[in-house]
């Protein structure tokens, strides 16, 4: 995520342990941030995923009216179901709401980004 979205906002946290099947699993990932990106409400998503097939998504959303209607979109709906079937050995989603938020780089100096 490039920029900061004014809070409040909501984070979408997906932890997930993946199993040894592929079955494109990476298609419908890059599949899904593409079509996440065209819902309304959505800005923006991080993720990493480790060696040992852990990893950690986290989609922000502007309001939960709108994880909601992600959430019934049909495509994402197959990605759901194909994901307990075949490709996560077990996951947990939480829901947060954003209240606050900052960053800094390191071009940005010692400074303390809240001070």
């Amino acid at each position: 995520m490039s920029a900061l979205p004014e809070p409040p906002y909501y984070a979408v946290i997906f932890t997930s342990q993946r199993t040894p099947v592929d079955g494109g699993y990476g298609d419908m990932a890059d599949r899904m941030v593409a079509l996440a990106a065209e819902q309304p409400g959505y800005l923006g998503v991080e993720s990493a995923r480790g060696d040992d097939g852990l990893g950690i998504t986290v989609s922000y959303w502007r309001s939960e009216a709108d994880i909601a209607a992600w959430r019934r979109n049909a495509e994402h709906r197959i990605a759901r179901d194909t994901g307990r079937s075949d490709w996560y050995q077990h996951y947990t989603l939480r829901v947060a709401k954003v209240e606050r938020a900052y960053a800094w780089a390191r071009e940005d100096g010692v400074k303390d980004p809240q001070a």
